[in-house]
């Protein structure tokens, strides 16, 4: 019996709006040999139906809303989890993605002293959130990040992520946020859980090192990293962990053969 797959989707199905070569072949094969999948991303600011929409758009369908698990979610999942209060407050710097969730568990978006400070990736972030957060963190908001990511693999290039803005509000406040996302290997076993499959029936495939691939690694999973993102050929090797397959991209992996 063939593994179960679980998939990053930046920089492994496509950069930014631009569909990385193969992808939609990769995940006709899942479908037509009934392969069960995720698509596990570290992205915050869309929803699954966001996603499913954009993979729509670029040529694949036939997903639901289903086949998707977002940081976000995870983030939502994790905080309903660790409060007592009935109606817990948090203060968020990201997209809608990311406040809906938060909304579907029972919190309430605040600026008067909010539970939490929740960071992800915002293209409309600005010094007035970075004020607005390091404030309420040094008044006692608990500090979260979705993901850890610095940069984002796009058409062209890279652009800053959640990263980069959690270095700028833990460099005034001098607390380090809690990430809920990848690396965590937690966001794994949600989705481990999700397909109702053991980790060690399943296969992470991923683009980068320090997310995707030692997340999967400390879940317990088979890994198999894709060049077609962050993570070079040349980089691996400066890892103290190694990848159990590595692909130039998913173009290259039969899922029967994980």
């Amino acid at each position: 019996m063939s593994k179960s797959i679980i998939s990053d989707m930046d920089g492994v199905i496509y950069r930014g709006k631009q569909l990385i070569p193969g992808a939609r072949d990769f995940v006709t094969r899942l479908v037509d040999s009934q392969t069960p999948f995720l698509f596990l991303t570290n992205n915050a600011e869309q929803t699954p139906l966001d996603l499913k929409l954009k993979l729509e758009g670029l040529g694949i369908g036939g997903l639901t809303e289903d086949n998707f698990i977002t940081s976000a979610m995870a983030t939502a999942m994790f905080l309903k989890s660790q409060t007592r209060k009935t109606q817990p407050t948090a203060y968020v710097v990201g997209g809608g993605g990311l406040i809906n969730e938060l909304y579907n568990v029972g919190f309430s978006i605040s600026e008067s002293h909010p539970d939490y400070v929740v960071v992800a990736k915002s293209k409309t972030f600005s010094f007035e959130q970075i004020k607005k957060a390091v404030r309420f963190i040094d008044q006692g908001a608990k500090f979260i990040g979705t993901n850890p990511d610095m940069i984002d693999p796009v058409e062209g290039g890279y652009e800053p992520a959640a990263g980069t803005l959690l270095a700028a509000i833990s460099a005034a406040t001098g607390k380090k946020p809690y990430i809920v996302g990848k690396p965590n290997s937690l966001m794994m076993l949600l989705a481990t859980r999700k397909l109702g499959v053991h980790p060690e029936d399943a296969v992470m495939i991923g683009d980068r090192m320090d997310t995707d691939i030692v997340g999967g690694l400390e879940a317990g999973m088979c890994t198999a990293l894709v060049l077609s993102g962050v993570s070079t050929r040349e980089s691996v090797e400066h890892f103290p962990y190694q990848p159990d397959y590595i692909f130039d991209s998913v173009a290259d992996i039969d899922p029967a053969a994980l």
